[in-house]
């Protein structure tokens, strides 16, 4: 279901979706695979980007804190990585929250918990009430209800019963930047007015913990922003003119899935049915599993390129834009990607250092940060890329404001 909207959402734009798949004409191997590329990229949506806002837990691990974990130091994963510390649920956690009456009380802090906080700290920058928004998509691929958390965030935040449809996007660290996108065709269709999206992941659940290299890169975390149609000319001043998304690009490869995975991982369970009975399973997931060599040359790859693809669709060039907004994975991995597209480091927005890599939160997480503190400004081009499981990778340039 969370595939067919989102493709429903994509064709039905002028926009192109485009399949590659290598075929194999040698009929004597029915059984050799054919790897699938997928890409689909368009030009500017008639859409504005109008709230940001985010979340993350109240638990801090630093790098100090590792040390007592494994035989690491902060030094070691401050160079390597660029991560200082991350925020982390856990266990039966709970969070201070003051209510409307003004009292302080104590809530229990889930990433369900997280993306609704987020979603209201958005919907309030934005000037919008619960009533105005009738599309919710949540990018996630660890969701507290198996069945997605959308719907039940979209209820927590005051939405009516049937004025909305709300449902979850798996697109690991792509995730956010797929579902602004998928929004965005929901918005400039018509079918849709105001948009509320949410990147929102807690993989500290199925990381290693006994893996020094994996459990030191990830964190917790919830961010949200709210998306609202531009009719033409409508409200706009001055140089405005209703387009908040200029370009974007997306790309996905299963070849590569073995790279960077969590793979589902059932346990045997006998059921006394007629004979000799029938061994079920009782369902889980084995840890994340990650070939960080090949991910880092992966990402460094692709990601210029796809940045470069999504200006291109935009129209526009580097020397455009004001600001750079990587998924926050790994400092180095930001580094390289602006050296090869020629942008200052000045110009990288990141507040990796903070919270490690919180997959498809990153990117909410740090543009919230840009805002409120001033940075990112009305107006201002920015130049976003996610990458990850999948594998998956994208682009899109947004105005913000």
């Amino acid at each position: 279901m969370r595939f067919l909207l989102a493709v429903i959402a994509l064709l039905g734009s002028t926009n192109s979706v485009t399949a590659f798949a290598p075929i194999n004409h040698h009929h004597h191997h029915p059984t050799q695979q054919i790897n699938t590329a997928l890409a689909a990229k368009g030009g500017k949506l008639s859409v504005r980007p109008i709230g940001i806002g985010s979340c993350a837990p109240s638990t801090v691990i630093t790098n100090a804190d590792m040390e007592a974990v494994h035989d690491t130091s902060d030094e070691w994963i401050r160079t390597r990585t660029g991560i200082e510390q991350r925020r982390v649920l856990v266990h039966e956690g709970t969070r201070k929250i003051i209510g409307t009456d003004g009292e302080e009380t104590e809530t229990p802090e889930t990433l369900r918990t997280l993306g609704i906080e987020a979603a209201k700290n958005a919907l309030e920058m934005a000037g919008k009430s619960p009533s105005d928004i009738d599309l919710v998509i949540c990018a996630t691929s660890s969701p507290d209800d198996l069945f997605g958390d959308a719907p039940s965030i979209a209820s927590a935040i005051g939405i009516e019963a049937g004025k909305c449809v709300a449902f979850d996007l798996t697109a690991a660290c792509s995730g956010f930047l797929f579902g602004i996108v998928t929004a965005s065709q929901f918005l400039t269709n018509g079918a849709s007015q105001n948009a509320l999206v949410l990147g929102a992941d807690a993989l500290t659940r199925w990381v290693d913990w006994d893996d020094r290299n994996s459990c030191i890169l990830f964190g917790d975390g919830a961010g949200a922003m709210v998306l609202t149609r531009s009719d033409e000319n409508e409200g706009l001043t001055g140089s405005e003119d209703g387009f908040g998304i200029l370009g974007y690009a997306m790309h996905s490869n299963g070849a590569g899935y073995k790279d960077l995975n969590c793979i589902y991982k059932g346990e045997p369970k006998k059921i006394s049915t007629p004979g000799e009975g029938t061994v079920v399973e009782d369902g889980s997931y084995d840890s994340m599993g990650m070939n960080g060599r090949k991910v880092y040359s992966f990402a460094t790859r692709e990601v210029p390129t796809v940045l470069e693809e999504a200006l291109e669709q935009a129209g526009i060039s580097v020397d455009e834009v004001d600001h750079l907004l990587l998924h926050q994975a790994n400092i180095r991995i930001m580094e390289t990607v602006a050296s090869r597209l020629g942008m200052p480091m000045e110009k990288v927005i990141t507040n990796l250092s903070k919270y490690g890599n919180t997959s498809a939160a990153s990117i909410p997480l740090a543009l919230d940060e840009a805002v409120r503190s001033g940075r990112v400004k009305k107006g201002d081009v920015i130049a976003c890329a996610g990458f990850g499981a999948g594998l998956s990778w994208g682009a899109a340039i947004l105005k913000w404001g």
